[in-house]
């Protein structure tokens, strides 16, 4: 399949083919398909984080001790291990360079 030009913006979520605004933090190259599953991801931040809202309200559940919050940490690697994948040379030099690389321990 044919690879297109992305630009990510993880904290809106944000995937699309035209540069505009904030959306150009992380520049990709990916097939239909793999942008499909980065949106899936996306998807699953997106639910772990209203979970995630609705734990904080339970002020004796410990964060290091919250299912939620592990899913979100979990999930949210999972993206940053995608877009390590898929990034632009430039990209994942500064990821790397940003510490932002792939965990090899998980």
């Amino acid at each position: 399949m044919e690879k297109k030009t992305y630009y990510v913006n993880i904290a809106s979520q944000e995937i699309s083919q035209i540069p505009f605004g904030n959306n150009a933090s992380y520049t990709i190259q990916a097939t239909d398909e793999q942008v499909f599953l980065l949106r899936e991801k996306f998807n699953e931040l997106h639910e772990d984080d209203f979970g995630t809202f609705v734990r904080s309200h339970i002020p004796f559940v410990q964060y290091h001790q919250d299912l939620e919050n592990d899913e979100y940490d979990n999930d949210l690697k999972d993206v940053f291990q995608m877009l390590h994948q898929l990034a632009t040379p430039e990209t994942r030099q500064a990821m790397e360079e940003s510490g932002i690389g792939i965990e090899k321990n998980q």
